[in-house]
């Protein structure tokens, strides 16, 4: 399966989903005007990629910033690693500068929502 790679904007996260490399990242500042519109492509490369996942998945979020509209689409994207976690072996990170106590209060809200372990690293 190839690697989508979505380049980030002053308002769009990076995006990098490469199962060969077993790298799966959402960083930077994630505010984009239809956060819907954005995301779609994501979700569909997710689809795709649950049918022949890796045995080990290891998703980080190493988000600065992200809006309501994104924290929906984030929430979204740890569903699915929910349910792919039901037949497969999913690690989610979530990354967060020293002094971000908002980057990391997200992150443990997160881990609330999903059955997924979710941890907090600081960097």
């Amino acid at each position: 399966m190839d690697a989508l790679i979505i380049d980030s904007t002053e308002d769009t996260p990076q995006v990098i989903l490469d199962p060969k490399e077993n790298n799966f990242i959402l960083s930077e500042r994630s505010l984009p005007e239809n956060a819907i519109e954005f995301y779609k492509p994501i979700f569909e490369w997710l689809n795709k990629y649950k049918n022949d996942p890796n045995k080990l998945t290891t998703f980080n979020f190493k988000l600065d910033y992200f809006n309501t509209a994104s924290a929906k689409q984030i929430t979204k994207i740890l569903l699915f690693l929910e349910n792919l976690a039901i037949n497969h072996e999913v690690k989610v990170l979530w990354s967060y500068q020293k002094d971000d106590l908002d980057m990391k209060s997200s992150g443990t809200r997160f881990a609330k929502l999903i059955k997924v372990k979710i941890d907090l690293v600081e960097i």
